[in-house]
């Protein structure tokens, strides 16, 4: 079975795991997550990373990658939810709790880069089943091999707080 962590930064998941990353850790396996060498690919999975994209370029990204996959492979996506974002906003919570989760300040070696645009289930929706993918759902970090790797599927408000927060992000799969 061949999976990729794309955009993985730190986070090792393995050795069952191909680990693509723009930054230089001693676990990656390639630095471009878009344009890799891998083919026929059963997971492709990007936690926290397609929101550095506008929506043009995601389309043009998703198609790549649905190009790598074999038949009936998962994309699996994790990103910030505005919708849980916007619902904890409107209840009262503070702005600066949702600084991160919106602009994604982050360094890439000797840059910085931000987040471009936010997702609810609809928005990223749409654009999958425009890119061609079936089968789009919603899906639990607790449910799935990687869960046990703490990252930003697993995102709380408050922070860290997985039994009595609410999850921020949007964590989303599809089939080619």
């Amino acid at each position: 079975m061949i999976k990729i962590n794309l955009g993985c930064g730190k986070r090792n998941f393995g050795k069952d795991w191909i680990h693509i990353d723009g930054n230089k850790y001693k676990h990656i396996d390639h630095n471009d997550i878009i344009d890799f060498p891998y083919k026929n690919i059963d997971l492709i999975y990007a936690s926290h990373v397609i929101e550095y994209f506008d929506r043009v370029e995601i389309k043009k990204i998703f198609k790549k990658w649905r190009s790598k996959l074999k038949k009936s492979g998962i994309l699996r996506l994790a990103v910030p939810d505005f919708e849980a974002i916007n619902s904890l906003y409107s209840s009262g919570n503070s702005l600066d709790y949702f600084l991160g989760p919106l602009y994604g300040r982050m360094k890439l070696n000797k840059n910085y880069i931000y987040h471009r645009t936010i997702y609810d289930f609809s928005s990223l929706k749409r654009i999958l089943i425009e890119c061609k993918f079936r089968n789009i759902r919603k899906w639990n970090w607790k449910n799935v091999d990687h869960g046990i790797y703490d990252d930003h599927s697993q995102a709380y408000i408050p922070h860290m707080d997985k039994k009595n927060g609410k999850l921020i992000s949007l964590n989303i799969q599809a089939i080619k």
